[in-house]
């Protein structure tokens, strides 16, 4: 019988060769998930030998990452932003650039924190619910065309308790918006990928998320635009449209909402020093 690091060992590299970035961390995790046990206590039982009942459930999910299926989906949970969220195939998973966007906000808002929150094509709803958790008096709206990802959303806003501040509904952007409703935040991480940036992407971005959630199509700007010439007429007073974009989109955002009539466009980079965020106002 193989002891838990000989394992351990093997899964990683086994992930290795098969190109998979931090096999090490990723060989633990998968085997943890498999044993129902955190990092830590796998260190504690390195010397311990693994049943082949154990060994069956850890090579379906060493399998899968090896296919380059991202270990989220694998694990079919994330934790983002102070909150743990389920994900799966049915969105995009969320990025530490987003969790960073959602620190930026939580401070910039701290003073007055908004009372109502949109949230423009909220895939696995990561940004409403870890806003609304953050701002106790929030309410907000989740909105998404696809079926399937807003179904996720739900589920994610039950097992939080957020149900009743959160809703959950269909609409392609702004359309099914209730008419007249004005926002003091409107927060959106859209797609912002041309068709040829997705298909340059990682394998497990290209072959398991949702393109739909990647890519805007041959224009990677075409969603922010829509966004910023749109928004305006759902903002209260000095509201803010907040928005992470691709690191080449903001001088001609910046241009389009002055076209537009808005007070200020402020740029802000993300951790590796790129203009990632864009906050609008009114």
């Amino acid at each position: 019988m193989q002891t838990l690091l000989e394992i351990i060992k093997k899964t990683a590299g086994f992930l290795d060769k098969r190109g998979v970035e931090n096999p090490r961390l990723n060989a633990e995790l998968l085997i943890g998930h498999g044993l129902g046990l955190a990092r830590m206590q796998l260190y504690l039982q390195f010397e311990r030998p693994l049943t082949e009942e154990e060994l069956d459930r850890i090579r379906p999910l060493v399998k899968r990452r090896g296919d380059r299926e991202p270990l989220q989906y694998i694990v079919g949970s994330t934790d983002f932003a102070g909150i743990t969220l389920k994900v799966d195939r049915r969105a995009l998973i969320p990025r530490p650039e987003t969790e960073y966007f959602v620190e930026i906000l939580r401070e910039r808002l701290a003073a007055s924190p908004p009372a109502q929150i949109l949230d423009l094509g909220t895939g696995s709803g990561a940004l409403a619910l870890a806003l609304a958790q953050g701002w106790p008096s929030a309410q907000a709206q989740g909105v998404d065309l696809s079926v399937e990802a807003l179904a996720l959303a739900a589920e994610n806003a039950a097992a939080l308790s957020l149900a009743g501040r959160v809703r959950i509904i269909r609409s392609d952007w702004f359309a099914e918006v209730t008419a007249g409703s004005v926002f003091d935040l409107i927060v959106a991480n859209p797609p912002y990928l041309s068709d040829a940036e997705t298909a340059a992407a990682q394998q497990e971005v290209r072959d398991f998320e949702p393109l739909s959630a990647l890519s805007a199509g041959p224009d990677s700007a075409a969603a922010l635009n829509r966004l910023v010439r749109e928004a305006r007429p759902w903002m209260a007073p000095g509201g803010l449209l907040a928005l992470e974009t691709g690191i080449g989109h903001h001088d001609a955002l910046a241009a389009l909402s002055r076209e537009c009539g808005y007070a200020s466009a402020e740029s802000i980079n993300d951790l590796t020093g790129r203009p990632r965020f864009l906050l609008i106002r009114q």
